[in-house]
């Protein structure tokens, strides 16, 4: 072997033994669960958001529509009581603004202040009872 087949050869080779070294010691996994101070991503992909007070108090929750529909973004009061939503029905592409009271019922909605959809129609399932069935289980 020459001295330049040698400049060639020996650094691939080591790049190769890196290479599966680092499989070895930096194994991909998946977790059900981190706990992190912080994360920076270019790209999330996630079925849903959740925004937890300190006290454990829900405050927004973004995901996905009961029966298969669009997405929908939840605001509620430090309370956990809803005060805004804003997303699709679960049967058509419509979007809607909904209102809530100070007691998290509705009272209106955008575009059309005068329909009404019930909570059914548009609420995230849940299996969280702090979020009074609205929002999806974690």
């Amino acid at each position: 072997m020459t001295s330049r087949e040698r400049w060639t050869v020996y650094p691939l080779l080591f790049l190769a033994l890196g290479l599966a070294m680092r499989a070895i010691a930096v194994p991909q996994v998946e977790l059900d669960a981190a706990r992190v101070d912080s994360l920076e991503s270019t790209r999330l992909v996630c079925k849903e958001i959740v925004i937890e007070n300190d006290d454990g108090t829900i405050l927004v929750h973004m995901g996905r529509v009961v029966k298969g529909g669009g997405g929908r973004i939840e605001i509620k009061d430090k309370d956990g009581v809803d005060a805004i939503a804003v997303g699709t029905g679960p049967d058509d592409r419509d979007g809607v603004v909904e209102f809530f009271d100070a007691k998290g019922e509705p009272t209106g909605t955008l575009p059309d202040l005068g329909e009404r959809r019930t909570d059914s129609e548009t609420a995230l399932p849940t299996n969280d009872s702090r979020t009074n069935g609205l929002l999806t289980g974690r």
